[in-house]
C-alpha cells in the first residue's frame, strides 16, 4: 500500500520464440462494422455517451474508460464513424489495433542486478517482504501460484476468459521475477512478496487490443493512490507522435500519460525485433522507462558465461533486443528462470523477462521513497546503474544504456 500520494496497449507479449516479431496494425474485420477507440472530452459522461452512441448510431460499444481515458470501445462502420466524429463531446476516433506476443528465453537476472546485496530486498531466504504494489498489466497471473504474493482483490480481467487467472504463463513469469517470494524455494524476485496485481489485457495466444490494454491502464489509475509501478511486458508497432500536452489522437498514450501523471511508474519492453525501439508503442513512449535485453549467463560481468537455453554471447547485448535513443536501462533478458502457470517454472528469453527486473527496481526504490515521481524513479535507475557490460556487442545505436543495479536501494 502507499504511505503517500503520488506514483504507476490491445497488444502482445514481449516475450518469444526467437522467430516472433510483434504488429499492431488497423483490424480488417471485412466490409462492416470495425472496432475503434473514441475519446471523449475531460467533461463527458463517457457511459452516458456510449449508451447515446449505442442508441443513436448502432455503435456496438465494448470497454468504457473513466479514469486514464474518458471514452469507450466500439465496433463502427465507416458511416457510424462519420456520425460519431461529428459529436462535440468526441475528441478522436481511432483504430483499435491489435499487438501479438514476443517471447523468447531467460538469463540468471537477480544476481546481475545485486538484487541479493539490496537491504531493502534482503534476500536470505527468510519470507520478508517488500511492502509494495505492482501491476501486471498482461495475460493475467497464476492466482495460486505458492511462490507469489497475488493481490487477488485487484484483480481484473479487459480481455478473454472468466477472471484474471493466467492462461498462458507469460504474465506469471513476468511476476515472479518482479516479486516471487524468498521462501527458500522455488525462485526469488527482485522485490520479494511485492504485491503482484493481475491486470489481464491479453488472451491466452497472448494477443489483444489496445481498448484492452486502455482498460487495463485504466484500472491501474483507478488504484494510483496503492499501486506505485506496472510492467508491460508487450508491444506494438507504432510511433510517439506526440507528447503529453497533444498525444495527436493516440489513446494509448494519452492513457499512459493520465496514469503517468497520477504518479504510476512505468517499466515496459523495448521489442524483440533487433530494431529501433522508436517504431513500437508502449516502448517509444517518453513518459515510460523502456528496457533492452542482455544476454548473461552465469549472474556475473566479465563475459565467461557459457550459454544454456539458447544461443548468444555472455553479457552482451542480446541479439534480439530492440535498440536505440527510446530505450532507458538495459536489464538480464535471455534465459530467465521464473514462475509459471499451473504453480510452475520455466525459463524463457525476451525483453518482457528484462523489463521486470527493472519493475522490480522501481519497486525496491519506491518502497524507500513512497513520495517519489516516476521521473525521479527513472532518474534514481539510471543513476544507481552501471557500465559494466561488453559493449557495443550487438547494439548498434552507438549509447550504452545503464545496466540496472539495485544494490543500494
Amino acid at each position: 500500500m502507499r504511505t503517500s500520494a503520488g506514483l504507476l496497449l490491445g497488444a502482445a507479449l514481449l516475450a518469444v520464440p526467437a522467430t516472433t516479431a510483434v504488429a499492431a496494425t488497423p483490424s480488417s474485420d471485412g466490409p462492416g462494422a470495425r472496432p475503434y477507440i473514441v475519446t471523449l472530452a475531460d467533461d463527458a459522461d463517457p457511459r452516458a455517451v456510449a449508451d447515446e452512441h449505442r442508441n443513436r448510431h448502432g455503435a456496438e460499444v465494448g470497454h468504457v474508460f473513466r479514469t486514464a481515458l474518458r471514452g469507450y470501445a466500439a465496433r463502427l462502420s465507416a458511416g457510424e464513424v462519420a456520425e460519431v466524429r461529428a459529436d462535440e463531446r468526441v475528441t478522436s476516433v481511432s483504430p483499435d489495433r491489435t499487438v501479438t506476443t514476443l517471447a523468447q528465453s531467460t538469463p540468471t537476472g537477480i544476481d546481475r542486478v545485486d538484487a541479493e546485496q539490496s537491504a531493502t530486498a534482503n534476500i536470505d531466504g527468510t519470507d520478508d517482504r517488500v511492502d509494495v504494489d505492482v501491476a501486471v498489466i498482461d495475460t493475467g497471473i497464476d492466482l495460486d501460484h505458492p511462490d507469489l504474493n497475488v493481490h487477488t482483490a485487484g484483480a481484473i480481467n479487459c480481455s478473454t476468459g472468466r477472471d484474471a487467472d493466467d492462461g498462458n504463463g507469460h504474465g506469471t513469469h513476468v511476476a515472479g521475477t518482479i516479486g516471487a517470494l524468498d521462501n527458500d524455494s522455488g525462485v526469488v524476485g527482485v522485490a520479494p512478496g511485492a504485491r503482484v496485481w493481475p491486470v489481464r489485457v491479453l488472451d491466452n495466444r497472448g494477443s489483444g487490443r489496445w481498448s484492452d490494454i486502455i482498460c487495463g491502464i485504466d484500472h491501474v489509475t483507478a488504484h494510483a493512490d496503492e499501486i506505485e509501478v506496472a510492467n508491460m511486458s508487450l508491444g506494438g508497432a507504432g510511433t510517439d507522435d506526440g507528447d503529453c500536452g497533444n498525444t495527436n489522437d493516440d489513446a494509448l498514450h494519452q492513457a499512459i500519460c493520465n496514469s503517468v501523471a497520477a504518479g504510476v511508474t512505468y517499466a515496459v519492453a523495448a521489442g524483440n525485433d533487433y530494431a529501433d525501439a522508436a517504431n513500437s508503442v508502449p516502448a517509444a513512449y517518453d513518459e515510460v522507462i523502456t528496457v533492452s535485453a542482455l544476454a548473461d549467463f552465469d549472474g556475473a560481468s566479465g563475459g565467461a558465461g557459457v550459454s544454456t537455453c539458447r544461443a548468444d554471447q555472455d553479457d552482451t547485448f542480446a541479439d534480439f533486443s530492440n535498440y536505440g535513443p527510446d530505450v532507458d536501462l538495459i536489464a538480464p533478458g535471455v534465459c530467465i528462470e521464473s514462475t509459471w502457470m499451473k504453480g510452475g517454472y520455466e525459463t524463457i528469453s525476451g525483453t518482457s523477462m528484462a523489463s521486470p527486473h527493472v519493475a522490480g527496481g522501481a519497486a525496491l526504490y519506491t518502497a524507500n521513497h513512497p513520495g517519489a515521481t516516476p521521473a525521479q524513479v527513472r532518474s534514481a535507475l539510471q543513476d544507481a546503474g552501471t557500465t559494466d557490460w561488453i559493449w557495443p556487442s550487438e547494439d548498434p545505436d552507438g549509447i550504452q544504456e545503464k545496466l540496472l543495479n539495485v544494490s543500494t536501494f
